[in-house]
């Protein structure tokens, strides 16, 4: 069984409840969570790691994930027109730094 998040928890991470399908939800589920495995260069599994190139879905991890998705499903293109935006502080980058591979 492959990791994700459960979408009602999903559904409230981005404070909707029926403008954005399933489909489109679980999408950006899939590409958090790459971006997580990619960004700590470690393999996201279930249960316990078998070995330092793994890691499960701790509170933290799953937490940058889901400031991933909240922030895709708010912002659907590439470029934000007429808004100046900053990233979060103690958002993504440093929820995923400790589980980094160096």
């Amino acid at each position: 069984m492959a990791v994700t998040l459960d979408l009602e928890l999903v559904r409230k991470q981005c404070n909707v409840v029926a403008d954005v399908d399933d489909a489109l939800l679980q999408q950006y589920v899939a590409a958090a969570l790459a971006h997580v495995e990619q960004h700590c260069d470690r393999k996201l599994v279930e249960g316990d790691p078998s070995g330092p190139d793994e890691m499960k879905l701790e509170p933290d991890v799953m937490q940058a994930a889901l400031l991933l998705v909240g922030h895709w499903a708010a912002n659907r293109e590439a470029v934000v027109i007429g808004e100046v935006s900053t990233e979060v502080q103690f958002g993504v980058e440093r929820l995923l730094w400790y589980r980094k591979a160096f």
